[in-house]
């Protein structure tokens, strides 16, 4: 794992925690003529130099990496607007590590391997839609006969929050499995628990404290479901 946690460690330091709020504002506004993307890469190039500085494929690594770093930051500040702003920085991540990925495979390619079998791996995947997307519409449609009506006109509830918390849920509740941490689904059923107990409190809802009962008790128990089944069928693949 020397080669990638090497190339992470260069691309987080680099991106995160030497690069100040002033040259990311700098880039956004003067662009390809910003001299802060350059010295960015220039402080990137040398992180890589740094940590690979005896590493047999140094040169041909630092020139893709450092190459394909300023070509993805460049496409960023020309493609992303106020609008689309986060979704850009979640793609500009996610190439970077592409590219980390890329490399790791073309110099080291037994450092990507996760001790799993293909089959394994293609299951993970699919656990992992089942337990995210896939769950969150069928949890939806479950409960769409149920759904409570509430006089409560002053709603600050945020934009699709219980959605977005239903998949958080579950993919912790996946990977405690996974990993033989049963305590803490307990832990988190608990903590979910006491955070939601002030809002059915203050509403005095029947109707709504079993809507939010029903809701939390299929999120994790498809969670468990898709655990359990991953565990069981792993180990044959």
């Amino acid at each position: 794992m020397n080669l990638l946690l090497k190339l992470l460690l260069a691309h987080i330091v680099g991106d995160f925690l030497v690069q100040p709020t002033s040259w990311v504002e700098d880039k956004e506004s003067k662009k390809i003529k910003s001299p802060k993307l350059y010295l960015h890469v220039a402080v990137h190039a040398l992180l890589i130099l740094i940590l690979l500085g005896s590493h047999p494929t140094l040169w041909p690594i630092l020139t893709i990496s450092v190459l394909l770093h300023y070509l993805i930051d460049l496409a960023k500040l020309y493609t992303q607007n106020a609008k689309n702003r986060r979704a850009f920085f979640f793609i500009d991540q996610v190439l970077h590590l592409i590219v980390v990925s890329f490399l790791v495979y073309m110099y080291d390619p037994l450092e990507v391997s996760l001790g799993l079998t293909q089959n394994q791996i293609l299951l993970f995947l699919v656990m992992l839609l089942l337990n995210t997307f896939v769950s969150a519409i069928v949890i939806k449609l479950a409960m769409s006969r149920w759904t409570p009506e509430t006089d409560d006109k002053d709603d600050e509830s945020l934009s699709k929050a219980g959605y977005y918390i239903g998949i958080l849920e579950r993919l912790f509740v996946f990977s405690f499995i996974i990993t033989n941490h049963w305590e803490a689904v307990g832990f988190l059923l608990a903590a979910k628990s006491v955070f939601r107990f002030g809002d059915l409190k203050e509403s005095k809802d029947r109707k709504l404290t079993e809507y939010i009962l029903i809701g939390t008790l299929l999120s994790f128990g498809m969670a468990m479901a898709c655990g359990i089944l991953y565990l069981n069928i792993a180990p044959q693949l």
